[in-house]
């Protein structure tokens, strides 16, 4: 996808700019007599250029930065604020410079009489699909200060439930770095001290720490070859990822994992019951949303599950029947779906369904949490155990009855 800066008049000869996100001249030009404008002029645009960016490097945009962004807007717009001064003065106190940049020119292009959906299509690393869309659903609708409120509190959550799932999923990650640490310090600095201590002592060494010194001279002789093995494996287990069978596979197997598989599915219910409820109250047709919602993952279970509740939605089935009909949502969120549609109030049911979920995400954290703790004390236990009997158990056999 190219960006393509435009200038078109409409039927009642007023003046349009702005910018489209396309894949050819002509894509933008029927896009433009879509909306019932004459393009006069279509130049393509480099925006990531660093020359268009006044010498500003990307740096990505995160989910905090975004709901800051929109809670001002928000609120200076509420305040009587015309929208280019309030986007130009949160240019000016925002920390990220990149971000800074982009502010300054969808500010610009305000100026020239684009609307801030148009302005946000040329930036999609930063501004997604479901951004732009609400956004424009609140342009048409008159309730744009409202919209990004909604949009404030949806990536202040999105951002407080990635920082719960991913310090889930560092926990674990952390307890094997751990005891690998130890495990190098032990050969590194303990048991070569006691190898030399018992080439100098006479006497047979005790069954067990001769396993335990012959398993450590076998690790220590076929160091290289392990650490090229493991480096393989991994480049091997990467590249399998990438294909498409790979991915596939698992993605599936992320999801059959017990506590983590949990996790990752009732984060991402609850990711999607908040999403849908944000954009059907922004006024974003539902089709329109699940086709947004698809995008929003790379898992491929999670994304034809998705897929396969749209395809039912444009048979003419009700979003609750098409959610049962993928038999991928558990069957609270598929029930508290049926009671919103049934009660008109589909938005404020997938709000409460989102916080249950939620909840269910804190809840199989702690769990995790509470396994991985005793795991860690009695691994690192055990491996100091077996250490010390290794290592001291030839002096106590040595220094006793009948001993050297």
């Amino acid at each position: 996808m190219k960006n393509f800066e435009f200038e078109a008049w409409d039927q009642a000869g007023n003046r349009h700019e702005g910018v489209r996100q396309a894949n050819s001249e002509d894509d933008v030009i029927s896009m433009l007599r879509e909306q019932g404008l004459t393009p006069v002029s279509i130049v393509p645009i480099a925006v990531t250029n660093q020359k268009k960016r006044g010498g500003v490097r990307y740096k990505r945009v995160k989910s905090h930065e975004l709901s800051t962004f929109c809670w001002q807007l928000g609120t200076m717009l509420d305040g009587g604020l015309p929208i280019t001064s309030a986007i130009e003065t949160i240019s000016s106190e925002m920390e990220n410079p990149y971000f800074g940049w982009i502010l300054r020119t969808i500010s610009i292009q305000l100026e020239r009489g684009s609307s801030l959906s148009s302005c946000i299509e040329a930036f999609p690393r930063v501004f997604n699909t479901m951004a732009r869309a609400m956004i424009q659903a609140g342009e048409k609708g008159g309730n744009l200060t409202t919209t990004l409120e909604r949009l404030a509190e949806y990536y202040n959550n999105k951002d407080k439930l990635a920082k719960k799932v991913r310090g889930a999923l560092a926990y674990p990650i952390f307890v094997v770095v751990f005891i690998v640490l130890i495990i190098i310090a032990l050969m590194t600095f303990i048991i070569p001290r006691f190898t030399t201590m018992f080439e100098m002592m006479e006497g047979k060494l005790p069954a067990f720490t001769r396993g335990f010194m012959y398993v450590y001279d076998t690790i220590l002789a076929n160091l290289v070859y392990i650490l090229v093995g493991i480096a393989v494996l991994v480049f091997g287990f990467t590249f399998y990822g990438k294909t498409r069978s790979g991915h596939k596979r698992l993605s599936q197997l992320g999801m059959i994992m017990p506590l983590f598989g949990k996790i990752k599915i009732h984060a991402f219910v609850s990711v999607f019951c908040k999403t849908l409820s944000t954009l059907v109250s922004s006024g974003v047709p539902v089709l329109e949303a699940f086709e947004i919602l698809s995008n929003m993952t790379n898992n491929d279970v999670l994304k034809t599950g998705v897929l396969e509740t749209r395809e039912r939605l444009v048979e003419g089935s009700s979003v609750s029947d098409s959610m049962a009909a993928s038999r991928f949502f558990p069957d609270v969120a598929i029930k508290m779906t049926q009671i919103g549609e049934q009660s008109g109030s589909l938005s404020s049911v997938l709000e409460k369904t989102s916080q249950y979920y939620e909840r269910k995400v804190d809840a199989a954290i702690s769990a995790l949490l509470g396994l991985m703790e005793p795991v860690l004390i009695v691994s690192v236990g055990a491996i100091v155990l077996v250490v010390i009997l290794a290592m001291y158990l030839p002096i106590f056999t040595m220094s006793g009855p009948g001993g050297g």
